[in-house]
């Protein structure tokens, strides 16, 4: 896994060194047109601009090759990326001896390759390229200063041309050379420790998973047992509630009446948490296709009974276009239903509960809204947290698990959408619910 995660790594840095590059492209055509038609340095336009076609065309042929590279080995990708700073080089190093050579201040440029190859690659492959940096300029410089090479003078930048000066040429030569192998030293040593961090970083986290795992695990096994003995205590609660083992008198029948009511909260915190910690543990999910419209229908229709209890208006409105989508239908309806079960819950009786199907394209939106007791402003952030309750809730409903709300936030996040909630003390509460099709 872990080289796995550094393949992708690199890959995801070459690309960002190829976006760089279309900047490059960018940035060295208008300067060129600039100093040419700005400032009127009199430089060899063709050639520049030559040079600044082959870094593009170079830069089409680094991208098509990085595809074709997707699923190849690490070393294949570093290799690629010590050809593309090389030839990144190069040009530049064509690009600075066609507009002045040494006098050129984008000289000091080849620190920023210097910066970019300690990130991409190793401390040896980024010394190697460094060397390679000061080969290029060395070569530009006495190639220039013998002659060989034509120096293009910037008049009107420098009172002089320097490519004769040994002192200059000898001054800058040393500042930036030095300065290209200071750079990789220092940014390979905070490149390196960054790794380490990383690497130590994800260990961790590793630790941590199989860590909630064992713990979840053990939820899970003392839960399931749990349940099976409270379902086994009501089961012996409810025959005797009923008076079928004999009648009791007020006083016992209140005791049992409290016991089972109390049982069956219990077992509805046990099977919320057994919910909870399973989707934690499985790693898939089961997913198809189904009518997304029935479902919302079907959640209403298990939650009209309690609405009409407590006087309340449900109402569904359905948008055209919400038909099948793809997911777990059992997940997706127990979540709206759990969401219209707290709205019924903590709205008043005769008020008002609309759930609204948006078609939003290859999205749908799901809204429940209701004019209930809302949720405090400075409570919204923790509302999705596990066995998180708003005070108010607490004050209407004393019984409650807090784990509803983190599960349909769990299940809506397997489907890759999202869940937020409005809402106002005192006024009520809009749940949205974004699930693609």
């Amino acid at each position: 896994m872990g080289i796995a995660a550094a393949r992708e790594g690199l890959l995801e840095r070459l690309y960002w060194l190829i976006k760089l590059r279309w900047l490059a492209v960018l940035g060295a055509f208008c300067t060129v047109l600039f100093v040419n038609h700005g400032l009127k340095f009199k430089l060899p336009i063709f050639p520049l601009y030559a040079t600044i076609a082959l870094l593009f065309m170079g830069n089409v042929a680094f991208f098509f090759r990085l595809i074709r590279l997707k699923n190849k080995s690490a070393l294949s990708m570093n290799r690629i990326a010590n050809v593309q700073i090389a030839f990144d080089l190069l040009v530049l190093a064509v690009l600075i001896h066609f507009s002045g050579g040494i006098e050129n201040p984008f000289i000091f440029y080849f620190i920023f390759h210097m910066i970019i190859a300690s990130t991409l690659l190793s401390r040896k492959a980024s010394f190697l390229q460094a060397t390679l940096a000061a080969v290029f300029f060395f070569a530009m410089v006495n190639l220039e200063y013998l002659g060989i090479l034509p120096h293009y003078c910037l008049k009107g930048f420098m009172i002089d041309c320097q490519r004769h000066n040994p002192i200059y040429l000898g001054g800058v030569s040393f500042v930036l050379v030095s300065t290209l192998y200071i750079a990789v030293y220092f940014a390979t040593s905070i490149a390196n420790r960054l790794k380490q961090r990383e690497m130590a970083l994800n260990i961790s986290n590793e630790q941590l998973r199989e860590k909630d795992n064992v713990k979840s695990e053990y939820v899970l096994r003392v839960s399931h047992d749990i349940k099976e003995d409270l379902a086994a205590i009501q089961g012996c609660l409810e025959p005797v509630a009923r008076g079928i083992t004999g009648e009791l008198n007020p006083k016992q029948l209140d005791l049992i009446q409290r016991a089972t009511r109390r049982t069956g909260s219990l077992l509805f915190f046990i099977k919320a948490l057994l919910e909870i910690t399973r989707m934690k543990l499985s790693r898939e999910v089961k997913m198809d296709y189904f009518s997304f419209s029935e479902t919302l229908s079907e959640a209403v229709a298990q939650i009209a009974s309690k609405a009409l209890d407590k006087n309340i208006s449900l109402n569904l409105y359905l948008e055209p276009g919400i038909n099948r989508i793809r997911g777990s239908k059992e997940y997706i309806q127990e979540t709206l239903v759990n969401l219209l079960a707290n709205s019924v819950k903590y709205t008043p009786r005769n008020g008002r509960i609309d759930l609204k199907g948006s078609d939003k394209g290859n999205r749908i939106l799901i809204d429940i809204s209701d004019n209930g007791i809302g949720i405090p402003k400075g409570e919204l952030p923790k509302i999705f947290e596990e066995f998180y309750r708003a005070s108010n809730a607490k004050e209407v409903e004393r019984d409650g698990t807090g784990l509803g709300l983190s599960i349909a936030k769990r299940i809506v996040e397997i489907h890759n959408g999202k869940i937020w909630v409005d809402s106002q003390e005192g006024k009520g509460s809009v749940f949205h619910i974004e699930l693609p099709k």
